[in-house]
């Protein structure tokens, strides 16, 4: 009996010592659970709601722009996500500007994002059709569209640019450019970045209205509450994005 308690107490001190060590592993390795970043799953799909998948991307940026991004072994994901699937949470409809990456700005990795890139963030038959698969064939739960700060498409627009194609594209923004008040004097040219930055964002919101006006799928999945659609502008400088 005297052994059997004497097994006992060393047995409970011996856990209670592990337990101690444990705690104090994980008090000097705090983000190591988060730095175990893997790709979307079905399971985690479907856990997230529209409004998750918007918050997600808030905390995303919040760490982009504090220099905390999670580690990620991104070709750990590619084959992981190559091999089991995708199964994005979000999409984003964005400019093709290089300092504004979607994947960088919401610091996400492989397989958590649809993004469609094209200047001036506007949407047409292709890119409805495109998100549209998205959110009711692959199950994303919510669509940004991600204006920027400083954007030449919108410039363009500002201008009544004359090149080619892209004559054609900046007339699909020239809409807002009308839609948007004097900013900052009655300059309404490239020169007024406040009036430019202004057009942008009267744009990113004309893009969301024409997501639902168009998508008549995508309008009946914002009705049900299976989908949001939200706009958001980044600004190059800071790399904040601001969520309307």
């Amino acid at each position: 009996m005297q052994i059997h308690s004497t097994l006992q107490k060393h047995g409970k001190f011996l856990s209670a010592l592990a337990a101690a060590l444990l705690m104090s592993a994980c008090a000097t390795q705090p983000v190591t659970t988060a730095q175990l970043a893997v790709p979307m799953t079905k399971i985690t799909q479907s856990e997230v709601t529209p409004d998750l998948a918007i918050q997600r991307l808030k905390d995303g940026n919040a760490r982009f722009v504090s220099g905390s991004m999670l580690k990620r072994d991104l070709v750990a994901q590619a084959k992981i996500s190559g091999k089991d699937g995708q199964y994005p949470f979000v999409s984003v409809v964005s400019c093709i500007d290089s300092r504004s990456d979607p994947a960088l700005v919401f610091d996400q990795g492989i397989g958590d994002m649809f993004t469609a890139r094209v200047a001036g963030n506007i949407v047409n038959e292709d890119i409805l059709g495109s998100l549209e698969y998205a959110a009711k064939v692959a199950g994303s739960k919510a669509i940004v569209v991600l204006g920027h700060t400083h954007c030449g498409a919108v410039k363009g627009a500002c201008d009544s640019a004359v090149l080619g194609n892209l004559t054609q594209l900046v007339a699909k923004i020239a809409p807002a450019v009308k839609a948007t008040p004097d900013t900052h004097g009655a300059d309404r040219s490239s020169k007024n970045h406040h009036f430019v930055d202004a057009a942008a964002e009267m744009n990113v919101k004309m893009t969301v209205q024409a997501i639902s006006e168009k998508s008549p799928v995508l309008r009946d999945m914002i009705k049900s509450g299976q989908i949001k659609v939200i706009g958001a502008m980044h600004d190059v400088e800071t790399g904040k994005v601001e969520f309307f």
